[in-house]
């Protein structure tokens, strides 16, 4: 359910240019950058980019995924 949100008008216009670069609406692109924020919150230890990399992971296709291969042990 969509909820009207004010929200200061240049956070506004930097999500307009940010929604534009990666495709997104307006909508999309705020609620990307609370989705990170919240599991960067919860994952302090965490670089902020790993975290946002291992969200967009979880939203590729599994059918599309490259299976991890460990490299073989050297004796």
């Amino acid at each position: 359910m969509g909820m009207p949100v004010r929200i200061d008008d240049t956070l506004y216009e930097q999500a307009r240019a940010e929604a534009l670069v990666e495709h997104r609406t307006i909508a999309g692109q705020i609620e990307y950058w609370a989705t990170i924020g919240r599991a960067s919150l919860d994952n302090p230890d965490l670089p902020m980019s790993f975290v946002a990399e291992a969200l967009a992971s979880m939203r590729e296709p599994r059918n599309q995924a490259t299976p991890f291969v460990p490299r073989k042990r050297r004796t």
